[in-house]
């Protein structure tokens, strides 16, 4: 049976009310057969010719999915740019009951618009990443430098689980004799948790600190994000102290932060836990009020503040780093931020959490 009256004789007459191009080609490059949308936009004169000549070329395509459909029964698909416009275009083999493989059916699906599109979000795409990257190259330069802050010298772990993270610490110099550090984190991750942790640092470094008192500056934090009429589901968990290197003692409160600081003292390697209670820093409660608890540091006391990206971090089985693993790293080791960083890589099983130590060792 002849190609033409295959044609003829089947149901394709079906593909005339689509929008799509729909033609056939035989194993000599010529179109028997085109659909009714195709001969609108191209004319009838493309039947008959070749299946190049159709799209207005005068020679066959570098690379023909056609003549592949024809010779191996494959059902192909590439892009091609035509008039200015790009189509999609699928060859399936077309086959006569005793003949095999007569024609090859190709469609071709106008998609300039969702290349249009596409090319549209890449871009858009490509310019966020570009602004993400900045917000993080800033948010790591507002992290403090390691080093010496009033009797205090620094050191510390910071990963993120996305490009921004939601975990923060900070440590600045309040007058001769005082130094605020602390540790937040913030609820999420991302761009908005990421805005969160430089308002807390902003907020922090220009709060009136003339009374020197941590609860009342965290009081003031408090007030100061109500301001920002955020969602309920929006808070901020923070521990912060103010360390006096005059008389060496360290106050604190705690606003919601459970990861509890460790104090490890130089003289017994004994361990203390900086237990306080607080509500975090939330739209839920207009007053809140901080117990400020106080403890008296000695030369080469370290303090570790750190977030519960560590602890809550998972293995393969689901189990958690857990508390114990961290303070015996810190009791034991004698590189103890390396040593925990190398634990945490072999540990877990992949990322899905912010996680920060800040180590303060009293000098």
């Amino acid at each position: 049976m002849e190609i033409i009256d295959l044609i003829k004789n089947s149901q394709f007459n079906i593909v005339d009310s689509m929008i799509d191009w729909v033609r056939v080609v035989d194993k000599d490059n010529n179109v028997f057969y085109a659909n009714k949308k195709m001969r609108e936009d191209l004319g009838d004169n493309l039947l008959g010719a070749k299946c190049y000549e159709s799209l207005c070329q005068d020679h066959k395509c570098e690379y023909c999915i056609s003549h592949e459909t024809l010779t191996k029964g494959l059902i192909l698909k590439k892009e091609a740019i035509f008039n200015n416009r790009t189509y999609m275009v699928v060859s399936s083999p077309l086959y006569a009951e005793n003949d095999g493989i007569v024609g090859s059916v190709e469609v071709f699906r106008d998609i300039t618009h969702e290349k249009e599109l596409a090319r549209s979000v890449n871009e858009k795409n490509k310019k966020m990443s570009q602004d993400i990257d900045f917000a993080r190259n800033m948010q790591i330069r507002a992290l403090p430098i390691k080093g010496m802050y009033n009797g205090i010298k620094i050191d510390y772990l910071y990963e993120s689980s996305e490009q921004l993270s939601g975990d923060f610490f900070d440590v600045y110099q309040i007058d001769k004799n005082n130094v605020g550090i602390y540790i937040c984190d913030v609820v999420g991750h991302g761009v908005t948790a990421a805005l969160l942790t430089i308002f807390v640092r902003q907020s922090l470094r220009s709060i009136n600190l003339e009374n020197k008192d941590s609860a009342k500056i965290i009081e003031q934090l408090h007030k100061t994000f109500l301001g920002l009429n955020l969602d309920y589901d929006k808070y901020i968990s923070i521990f912060f102290g103010i360390y006096n290197k005059s008389t060496h003692e360290f106050q604190y409160v705690n606003a919601g932060h459970n990861s509890v600081p460790i104090l490890l003292k130089s003289h017994s390697n004994e361990m203390e836990k900086l237990i306080a209670k607080g509500y975090p820093i939330c739209n839920i409660f207009e007053n809140v009020s901080y117990d400020v608890n106080k403890i008296k540091l000695h030369e080469g006391d370290k303090l570790f503040f750190y977030t519960d990206g560590i602890t809550e971090s998972k293995n393969e089985h689901g189990e958690e780093f857990g508390e114990n693993r961290l303070i015996n790293i810190i009791k034991n080791s004698n590189n103890k931020l390396v040593e925990l960083k190398l634990s945490l890589e072999q540990y877990r099983h992949i990322q899905k959490d912010d996680y920060a130590m800040l180590m303060a060792e009293i000098i």
